[in-house]
């Protein structure tokens, strides 16, 4: 199994909504997402996928949410802005771009500060 893996950052508000103490006033994070593509076989090229376009693809997403209030986002708003709602998010935007591109996997981690993150992982779609 081969994988390939880009990250970017973004700056974003949001709140929880439930026994969260704290976070359930409005407050930020300098989010770091990682996104990971696994398959079982390299292209002609020795490649798996190529990392330029993966990258502009996430680069392109952190833009969408960079300096934004997340509750606020299309497709997250009304629900519990979670690391793991945003990283379903992340992994439901990309997985079609990615689908059918013989990727096996997509994972994608949300990490709110350099200690704790949030993962989904699943196989992406024939």
């Amino acid at each position: 199994m081969y994988e390939v893996l880009v990250a970017e950052s973004f700056e974003a508000a949001h709140r929880l909504v439930g026994d969260f103490g704290p976070a359930t006033r409005v407050h930020g994070h300098t989010y770091r997402v990682e996104v990971a593509v696994r398959g079982e076989r390299l292209g002609d090229d020795g490649t798996l996928y190529d990392l330029g376009k993966l990258g502009e693809n996430v680069k392109g997403l952190a833009a969408e949410l960079h300096y934004r209030n997340l509750d606020e986002v299309e497709g997250l708003a009304g629900k519990n802005t979670t690391a793991e709602a945003v990283a379903d998010f992340v992994w439901e935007r990309l997985a079609k771009t990615l689908a059918g591109s013989g990727l096996s996997s997509l994972t994608v981690r949300v990490w709110e500060n350099p200690n704790a993150c949030a993962a989904r992982e699943d196989r992406l779609p024939g």
